[in-house]
Formats: structure tokens, sequence, C-alpha cells
């Protein structure tokens, strides 16, 4: 049955998202502040990887950039709101698609809160830095951290429904800022070296640097690979944008690819730079203590003046993830209400910006709650956990739906533009699928072995919960679709009109 059009019809958004936009929305919702801690604190979380960090690090890029050729093949042929949903439901089955984008969806819009939640941290320790302690000990109430979280997250909120344009204004010299500050890290650490940092800790704490050795085991590694793959997750907010992309075909997968290699780079010559100068064993040592981040491990061969410039570095790469990512769970609310497993009402265009308002609050609300969260639970490790999990399904389904689509769909294959050669296509398919399996028991593993105080603590649990939920949604959608004489089958196998 061919769909038709309604006043709430794709046909209403409004492809203004350039290549500079796209790539942006990728690498904004990649980068974060994880950089300034996740390499450093994994010595603490992965007990002896030691000075395997690095090429754990280039391990976990392999199924990222995998996954991300995945991407690019299905956006080329599918370029459309709500990407991975649309990809997964007309490539491989309607329900994955439903199910999985829906935890994706619900995982990042508590992580967009938890984000929201930690960015005032950051704000205080900027001011603490500059001896502003009254003001630092105010934004450490409860009350004012809350509070500034929500404002902080509603302005983004606003900013996207105003439209494309605007989000494209506030987002792309953000993500310059963030760049030009983040460089200082990698000037400074390559500028000075391990023996700079012994004689800076021997001058000012009396402390010689630990010798240690730590033997490669391949457990530990993976382990640790496993974690650092978190730090590609956002690249699938560029196809979330598919529906307002300007030449999508051609647009979609070049700033995928221009996302993910900029961030992997990026990460990598970052982390190499601090492992420069900070010895592995003192970051390993220290980590073990307290909670350590880069502007913590090099404030001892910097000024105080440039340790405030790499903490508003960190600042502003988590304040940058909000809108991307705001924009990316909105448009997957979009692509469900308009293919009817929704309330259709969700998938509403703002007549003048363009933009689906009602799906962009909504999720908005769902961030305030992991912004309340947060503060009530006092541990926001589990929404990202969650996220994680959401996330190694869904790139897990996009590398089997590049498998499936011949045979599920054929005749959308026609429309793919990048990586034309089906045995291309199943090798980086296929071992894509592989890695991310592979990743997924190891992340899951962990998981469910850790010692939390209750079973809700396991992330695992609240993504099935989750998954669960979305089951009963999707089954009680289609069985009114199908009240209504609908061929849901060939219906799910047309792609949306925009």
């Amino acid at each position: 049955m061919e769909k038709t059009d309604t006043p709430n019809s794709s046909k209403g958004l409004s492809r203004q998202l350039g290549l500079v936009g796209l790539a942006a929305t990728g690498i904004c919702s990649m980068l974060g502040a994880s950089v300034y801690v996740v390499p450093f604190m994994i010595q603490r979380n992965v007990p002896g990887i030691g000075p395997n960090v690095l090429p754990a690090f280039l391990f976990a890029a392999l199924p990222a950039l995998l996954a991300a050729m995945a991407y690019a093949i299905l956006s080329s042929a599918m370029p459309r709101a709500g990407g991975s949903y649309i990809f997964a439901s007309r490539g491989l089955s309607p329900y994955l698609g439903f199910v999985a984008s829906f935890s994706q969806w619900f995982g990042l819009s508590i992580a967009i809160g938890v984000i929201s939640y930690i960015i005032i941290p950051f704000i205080r320790d900027v001011v603490d830095a500059m001896g502003w302690e009254a003001w630092a000990q105010w934004l450490e109430t409860g009350y004012v951290r809350v509070s500034l979280a929500i404002i902080l997250l509603w302005t983004f909120v606003l900013i996207n429904i105003i439209g494309l344009k605007f989000y494209e204004r506030t987002l792309i010299p953000l993500m310059f800022v963030m760049f030009a500050l983040g460089a200082i890290v990698i000037f400074a650490g390559f500028s000075f070296n391990q023996a700079d940092f012994a004689a800076a800790l021997l001058e000012q704490e009396g402390r010689t640097v630990p010798n240690q050795s730590s033997p490669f085991q391949f457990g530990t590694f993976l382990t640790a690979a496993a974690l650092l793959f978190s730090s590609f997750i956002g690249f699938d907010s560029i196809a979330q944008a598919g529906g307002e992309a300007k030449n999508p075909q051609k647009a979609l997968p070049t700033a995928i690819a221009i996302a993910v290699l900029t961030v992997g780079t990026y990460y990598f010559v970052f982390t190499a730079a601090v492992y420069h100068t900070v010895p592995w064993s003192f970051v390993a040592e220290e980590a073990m203590q307290r909670d350590i981040t880069a502007p913590g491990l090099l404030s001892y061969v910097l000024s105080p003046g440039w340790a405030i410039a790499i903490i508003l570095g960190a600042a502003i790469a988590l304040i940058n993830d909000l809108p991307a990512m705001l924009l990316s769970v909105s448009r997957l609310m979009f692509a469900w209400a308009e293919d009817g497993i929704f309330p259709k009402q969700v998938a509403r265009i703002h007549p003048k910006k363009h933009t689906p308002y009602l799906a962009i609050l909504i999720s908005g609300g769902m961030a305030t709650v992991g912004i309340l969260g947060s503060h009530l639970a006092g541990d926001f490790f589990l929404g990202i956990d969650i996220m994680v999990t959401s996330m190694l399904v869904n790139f897990l389904l996009m590398c089997i739906t590049v498998i499936s689509l011949p045979t599920y769909n054929p005749k959308v294959v026609k429309d793919i533009s990048v990586f034309k050669s089906r045995n291309i296509q199943l090798i980086f398919a296929g071992l894509g699928a592989a890695l991310l399996s592979l990743f997924l028991v190891v992340h899951t593993s962990k998981d469910l072995n850790a010692e939390v105080g209750a079973w809700y603590f396991h992330s695992t649990y609240v993504w099935l919960i989750v998954m669960g939920i979305a089951s009963l949604i999707f089954f009680w959608k289609v069985r009114q679709l199908r009240k209504n004489g609908m061929e849901v089958k060939e219906y799910f196998k047309e792609l949306p009109e925009n």
C-alpha cells in the first residue's frame, strides 16, 4: 500500500543542512569531555592496561569505521529523517528498526540530560581556577546546579526549534572554539616530555614517577577497547538528519567520513600528547586514588592560565553535544510518528521554522528527566551505559541491514552511491557485525558482572525493559494499522516522501 500525503508529511522539512553543518553535527555529537577523562581514568576502570591505551584506542576505531561505512552505504540509498530507524525498518525488519531505535532514543535522551548536568561542575572548575571561590560554591549548590542544567538544556531545545540556519550558526563556531582550546592540550603535550614532568613533580610535591611494568594481556586489552569504543558514538546523528540535508546522496556519506576520521584522529593525537608528557605509570597510580583529567595531569607543567583554558575547552566540548544530540533524537521520534507507529501529532512541523517542534519538545522533556535522575540518584553512569548498549545494538543492526538489503528490499539497492561493489559491502558489513558482536558481549558481560547496589543499576536490565516497552508500542500500533486495512509488510518497504 502506498503512503498517502498528510499534513504531517516529511515534505514539510526543509533541506537546509550543508556539508559543514552535517559534519559538525556528527563531530559535536561524538566529541565531548570524555576525551579529557576516559583515556586516563581507564587505568582505574581497566587495571593493567598500562602503556597499551593507544593501541586499544586504535583497535576500538576499527568496528566504528566499519559501522560508519555501513551508515554511509545506507544513507546514500535512504536519505531520510530518522536515519537508523529508516535503514533498519526498510532493509531488515520494521520491528527491529523500531525497538532498537526506541532504546537509542531513550539512551541518548537520558544522556543529553546527564551531559547537561555534568557541564555545571566544569563551569564551576573554571570559575574556581579564576579565584572566584564564592561563585564556585554557589554553583555547587544542588538547586543551582539542577536549575542551570535545565536552563542550558532548554536553550538548545529552543535553538533546535528556531531552525537549521540558527542551529548551524550556533554549532559551527562552537566547534571551532572547541578544537582551538583542545589544541592547547596537544601543543603542550608534545612541547614537554616525561623528563620535564618528572622534574616538575619532584619540585612541586617531592615525589618521583613510580616505576611499574604491565605485561600485555589480551582480555584486558579487549575490555579497554570496548570501553574506548564509546568515544566514537554519535556519528549516526548525521544520518538522522537525512531529511534535511542538501544533496543528501553525496553529503551524508561524505559528512559521516569526515566526522569519524576527524574525531578519531583528534582523540588519538590528544591522548598521545598527554601520555607523551605524563608517564602512564603515574597516570595509573593517580587514577587508583582519585579522579583525574587531562587538565589536572598537565597542570604540573602548565601555568594556571593555560589550565583554565583547557578546562574551558572541556566545558565547551560538552555544551556542543547538546544541540547535535537533540537534533538526532527528535528526528527519530519524527520518523516513527510519520510511519504511524507513534502518535501522528509528534510529526507536526512548525509552519515557519520547518522543524519537528513537538518531537524536539518531547525529547527535551525526556532529557530533563535525565537531569533530575542524575541529581536524585547521584550516579549518572547508568544512563551512559544504557546509551552504549543501545548504540552497539544499532551499529550491529546497520551492518546486518547492509547484508540483508538486496534480499529484503531490492528496489532500494539501486540507489546506493558509495561502495557499490557487493563484495566490498559484504566484507565491510560482515567484519563490522563480527567485531560489534564481540564488543557487545564484552560490554554486557562487564555490566552484568559489576557489583552494584540493586538490580536496576545494571544497565543491561534497564535496556531490556526499555526494549520490552518498545515492543508493546510497536505491536499495538501495527495492530491498529492492520485494522485500518493496511498491508503492513509492503507499507514498511516504502520510503517516506522526503
